[in-house]
Order: C-alpha cells, then sequence, then structure tokens
C-alpha cells in the first residue's frame, strides 16, 4: 500500500507533463474587432491607426495573451462610408462574436455605429478628438473631448493671433458641432467668426476658401478639415501666397500621419492642437514609437489619433485581466478603474464619463513633418463632454437640426452636396 501510494505522485506528474506537452484542446482565442477606413477619404488617417492597434494586440500576445489566450484582431474596413460602418459593426458584433471593437476616427461613423452597441449592450473603444455632447455606457472615448483640445487652443489662439477668427470644416457633425462651440467661445473673449466654410468629406474643391482667406484676412483660421481634402487646402493655401507667418492655421484634425502626405513648405510653420506628438522627449514615449517603426517601417510617423488607439487596447486589457473575463459586460464594470503610463502621458478612464483625462497640447509644425511643442496644460485634465458654454438641451436640439437637416444622415449626404456654408 505504501508503493502504491509512494507511485500516485509520480503518475499525477507524468499526466500533467504530457497534458503541457499534448494538450487535447488549445484554449480559443479572445477576438476583438477593428473597425477603421482602409480605403476612402478617410485611409489617409485611419490606416495607420488600425497599425497602432494592431501592434498593442500583437505586444499583449508577446506576452502570453490574456487569460491564458491569445487575442484575435479581426480587421474590417469601414470604406469611409457610414452605412457600411454599421454594417462592419454589426458584422463584428453577431458574426465574429468578438468581446470589443476598436475603431471609427469621424463622428459621422461613430454616431451612425453608436445605436448598434446600445442595442447590443457591447463595446467600442473610440480613440479621437470629437466634438463632445454625448455620452453612451457601450463607449470608452480615448480621444479628447472639447475641453481636452478645442476650448484651450481657442484661448491660447486669440492671446497669440488676434481676434478676427474664420472657421473652415469638412461638412459633418464634428466641425459643425465644434465651430458651434469655437464661436460661443470666441464671442465670449470678446472675439469674432468673420467667415466659415465647409467642405463635403473628401472633395477638394477648396477654391472658395482660399478666396474668402484673401479677401477677409483673418488673424487665425482654425481648420476641422478630415481626411486627405487637407491634403489640397494647404496646398491650395501655399499657391495663393498665404503663409503661416501673415495667417496662421490652427488644426484640431491634421498630425503626423497627414503630414506625410504633404510637401513640407506647404505646412511648416502652421500649428496644431492635440494631445499626444510623437516629439514628446520621454521614455515611454520612445519605446512606442520605436516598436512601431520597427513594426511597419522606420519612417513611418505616428499621431495622437494612433497613440490613443494602442492606449486603448491596453487598456482594455488591465480591465480583462481585472475581471478575469473578456465579457464586455463585465469589463464595462472594470474598466472604468484603469490608468495607464502611455506614451502622452498618464491617462486615466473617468469613471462618470467613460472619457479619458488628457494633458491639452499645441504644437508648430516643423519641416520634417514633426511638431514643437509650444504649450501643454500643467495636469491632464478631467473630460467634461458637455462644455459649460451650451446646456444638455441647447447642445441636443442643435445636434438634431443638424440630423434632420442632413436628412437623417450625420453627415451632408451626397444628394445634398453642392451648396457648401
Amino acid at each position: 500500500m505504501q508503493r502504491i501510494l509512494l507511485f500516485v505522485p509520480v503518475v499525477i506528474a507524468i499526466v500533467v507533463a504530457l497534458v503541457a506537452l499534448y494538450p487535447e484542446k488549445e484554449l480559443p482565442p479572445i477576438k476583438v474587432g477593428i473597425l477603421h477606413s482602409l480605403t476612402g477619404t478617410m485611409a489617409i488617417s485611419e490606416k495607420p491607426v488600425m497599425q497602432a492597434t494592431l501592434l498593442a494586440v500583437e505586444q499583449i500576445n508577446a506576452k502570453g495573451g490574456l487569460l491564458g489566450r491569445k487575442v484575435e484582431a479581426v480587421v474590417v474596413d469601414g470604406q469611409s462610408d457610414w452605412p457600411t460602418f454599421a454594417r462592419q459593426a454589426e458584422y463584428l458584433i453577431v458574426d465574429e462574436k468578438v468581446s470589443v471593437v476598436f475603431g471609427g476616427w469621424t463622428s459621422a461613423s461613430r454616431k451612425t455605429v453608436k445605436p448598434i452597441f446600445e442595442q447590443y449592450n457591447h463595446l467600442l473603444f473610440y480613440p479621437v478628438q470629437y466634438e463632445g455632447l454625448e455620452q453612451s455606457p457601450n463607449i470608452i472615448y480615448t480621444g479628447a473631448a472639447p475641453n481636452q483640445q478645442i476650448i484651450p487652443a481657442v484661448s491660447w489662439a486669440l492671446k497669440e493671433f488676434g481676434s478676427r477668427i474664420y472657421l473652415v470644416g469638412s461638412d459633418y457633425v464634428f466641425p459643425r458641432v465644434a465651430n458651434w462651440l469655437i464661436a460661443k467661445q470666441v464671442s465670449m473673449l470678446g472675439g469674432s467668426i468673420i467667415g466659415q466654410y465647409y467642405l463635403p468629406l473628401g472633395s477638394r474643391d477648396v477654391q472658395d476658401i482660399i478666396q474668402d482667406i484673401q479677401r477677409l484676412k483673418p488673424d487665425v483660421v482654425m481648420n476641422s478639415i478630415n481626411g486627405d481634402s487637407n491634403v489640397a487646402l494647404f496646398h491650395a493655401l501655399s499657391q495663393a501666397g498665404i503663409q503661416a507667418k501673415d495667417i496662421p492655421v490652427l488644426s484640431f484634425s491634421m498630425g503626423e500621419a497627414e503630414l506625410a502626405h504633404m510637401q513640407a513648405d506647404h505646412v511648416s510653420g502652421h500649428y496644431a492642437a492635440w494631445n499626444y506628438f510623437q516629439s514628446i522627449d520621454s521614455q515611454q514615449n520612445h519605446d512606442f514609437v520605436a516598436a512601431y517603426q520597427t513594426r511597419f517601417g522606420a519612417d513611418l510617423p505616428l499621431s495622437d489619433p494612433m497613440q490613443a488607439a494602442w492606449a486603448g487596447v491596453h487598456l482594455w486589457a488591465k480591465a480583462v485581466q481585472a475581471a478575469q473575463s473578456d465579457d464586455h459586460a463585465v469589463v464595462r464594470q472594470t474598466i472604468a478603474h484603469q490608468s495607464i503610463l502611455a506614451p502622452e502621458g498618464v491617462i486615466s478612464i473617468d469613471a462618470k464619463t467613460q472619457h479619458t483625462w488628457k494633458t491639452a497640447r499645441i504644437g508648430r509644425i516643423r519641416a520634417d513633418g514633426q511638431f514643437d511643442i509650444l504649450w501643454s496644460s500643467e495636469a491632464p485634465l478631467r473630460p467634461s463632454p458637455y462644455p459649460a458654454m451650451v446646456s444638455k438641451q441647447q447642445a441636443d436640439e442643435f445636434l438634431q437640426q443638424l440630423y434632420d437637416g442632413w436628412d437623417q444622415h450625420w453627415a451632408l449626404p451626397v444628394s445634398m452636396q453642392g451648396d457648401a456654408l
């Protein structure tokens, strides 16, 4: 009997070793969705964000994955088309059964998929600064709210450049709402909006904007054009002899990834407001830049939404570990307590709003396509999706007016294009 008892631990050890060497069944991967425009006008901005998201997934897998499982990314193309975003979001949730979705750039895409995530009670990480006036229990916002980008940048610009402001943007919900808020802030600060113009997304017909700027000679142009239309705008400004030293442009949706597609002399000296610039001098940022460029290309630039997307994946991973589950309903409870030291600095999820605390920064474009950082907030700013300058009722009414005016869309539909305002 004693010999048998001594023999049992040996047998158990052998069985354990054999199971480890020849597992009967590996644990299934944790599927995550990545939804970005890989084609169309927004691909210039969104494809690099998709790559940064993939980098974070690969880094997690290199450390053994999550909960003993690999993370498997399912990448789909939103095609810069809002109905396609909606179809792809539902495909990821229903057919692929992903645990979470990372993606979106334009607020038109986010507004279009928001009801789908709420319908299925699922989870979206949205990585881009936006216009605010929104809060959803099914969305984690890792980009800036207005008080973390637009509002401090407007105050800075009025002090730096003057009070006569010209607004230009793409014709969809983010630029329209951003400029509505800017106009209210500028008026409160004693400035004036002397003109504004909106382009359909993807349009390169910028001559009316150039003529307006030449005629009105604003102190500064505040630019919320998105996608490759920015290439046409800055080319036309340069061709018209409008230089940064005379009429600076402050951009809210154009960073290093977009600058890589532009001529240096077209953009040098102009400005942008973000929370992250590739030129931040910290070990965390140097490691992030090195990892991305090693994986995707030594000369490729990094931008704010890329960094926010990468950070979002790591915040989600921490929440999964804390929950000991990848179930989106459980993760939504643990995500509210997460923070990381990201390339931009410390970022934390605000439990009340599901937005992130972020440091505001303003940079000037250099000839090498990078930014000299001119101003930063003293500390990370608490997110405020609904700025104090407007009531929630006013915000809801303005959003509804836009939606109805665009025939129940969140961007100017093709059928209505022709008369920009």
